[in-house]
């Protein structure tokens, strides 16, 4: 992952607590803690990735 371009939202706070989101390759994004860019990454295939933002945008998260 040392040529991942990690990008996190345009509003995220400046206290670091945030995810970063990278594109891997055409069908994998990876996801990792920006506080602790040296540690574990997380990855989905593009379905996965795009069934959680679907998600999101549907508030299905907001009750957990």
């Amino acid at each position: 992952m040392e040529r991942a371009v990690w990008r996190k939202a345009t509003r995220s706070g400046q206290n670091g607590a945030c995810v970063e989101v990278s594109r891997v390759d055409t069908d994998t994004v990876a996801v990792r803690d920006s506080k602790n860019p040296a540690g574990p990454v997380l990855r989905f295939t593009q379905a996965e990735w795009e069934a959680f933002l679907d998600g999101m945008a549907k508030r299905e998260f907001d009750t957990i």
